[in-house]
């Protein structure tokens, strides 16, 4: 695991579930609510994606470039919100 990589989707994940927050306001969390699901699933959902697509092993071993860290923000940033999306949609449906 690249200490790196793990913390630009952690951030990238954090700004896209604040993005997906700010987009759908029926499934917000609050700012909180959504910069924190975000984070993890940034976090989680980028290193999983990496490990699937492959695309973070080549990075990595080449040391810290442009590629990376745009493949980094993509991952962590979408895995953040959709984390976010998801848990709001949950959140709502169970309290009707």
């Amino acid at each position: 695991m690249d200490m790196t990589a793990l913390i630009i989707q952690v951030i990238s994940g954090a700004v896209g579930g604040t993005a997906a927050g700010a987009a759908s306001k029926n499934t917000s969390l609050g700012k909180a609510g959504d910069v924190i699901a975000g984070a993890i699933g940034g976090g989680v959902g980028g290193q999983i994606l990496s490990s699937v697509l492959g695309a973070g092993g080549a990075a990595a071993a080449s040391g810290l470039d442009i590629g990376s860290i745009v493949t980094g923000f993509a991952e962590g940033g979408v895995s953040g919100a959709l984390t976010a999306l998801v848990i709001g949609y949950i959140k709502t449906k169970m309290a009707k």
